[in-house]
């Protein structure tokens, strides 16, 4: 069964090329012009992944990714965005975007991409499936099935590739990872222009999980190499 993918994209011309390199893929492509009803066919109909625009006309991009995260939607998001438009890329990896591509992309890059998402959301259930993975570490519980973490028996309010992040870095404890190891095993691709995207979601992690994000404590930063999941934290 071909894999379901929903376009939200106000630029006709973009769109067409879009739906006609997905296709190409063997994907099934639904499209729509402006955010609400994108977020509406999001919301009521089952897809696989969303190609999501920023700039849109009414309900934006960065909104409609903000409302299926509220609404509890995991769906994977790649989200299109402006060339120079920095801003935009952190505000919508903040909502909830899984990956962004600046505009104008390559059409190999956007394939790649999209199979990467498309990748780990299948790996991801396939663990699901697995016997339970559960990791403690001082006051921190995290299940890896269930994909559920605690601290202090507080549930930690992490997005799916926030939780994909903490699970991989929390697998390996002690285990130094450089930005393109964790970006191929977290993403599922590597390219050294967008290592700067770990680093992000390390910091977006550290805000929830630590005390003191600036000293912290689980995820710790090695200088000059990459990152590692801190072995020695005591109960």
């Amino acid at each position: 069964m071909s894999k379901r993918i929903l376009i939200i994209e106000d630029d006709h011309d973009i769109l067409r090329l879009l739906r006609m390199h997905l296709e190409a893929l063997g994907y099934s492509v639904t499209s729509c012009d402006n955010g609400e009803q994108g977020l509406m066919r999001a919301l009521n109909q089952k897809f696989n992944l969303l190609v999501l625009d920023v700039m849109l006309p009414g309900l934006d991009g960065l909104e409609v990714c903000r409302r299926l995260r509220d609404a509890g939607n995991a769906l994977p998001i790649l989200m299109l965005t402006a060339r120079n438009s920095e801003l935009d890329r952190v505000l919508g990896l903040e909502m909830g975007a899984d990956d962004y591509l600046p505009k104008p992309f390559g059409i190999r890059e956007l394939q790649a991409r999209v199979k990467a998402l498309l990748r780990r959301t299948a790996l991801n259930a396939q663990v699901e499936n697995r016997v339970d993975r559960v990791i403690t570490c001082g006051r921190l519980h995290i299940d890896c099935t269930k994909r559920l973490a605690t601290l202090d028996l507080q549930s930690l309010e992490l997005t799916a590739r926030e939780f994909d992040l903490l699970c991989y870095l929390a697998s390996h404890p002690g285990r130094v990872f450089r930005r393109a190891q964790i970006l191929d095993a977290v993403w599922g691709y590597q390219h050294s222009g967008y290592e700067h995207t770990v680093n992000s979601h390390i910091n977006r992690l550290r805000s929830k999980l630590e005390r003191n994000p600036s000293r912290p404590e689980y995820v710790l930063t090695v200088w000059g190499v990459g990152y590692k999941f801190n072995d020695a934290v005591s109960a």
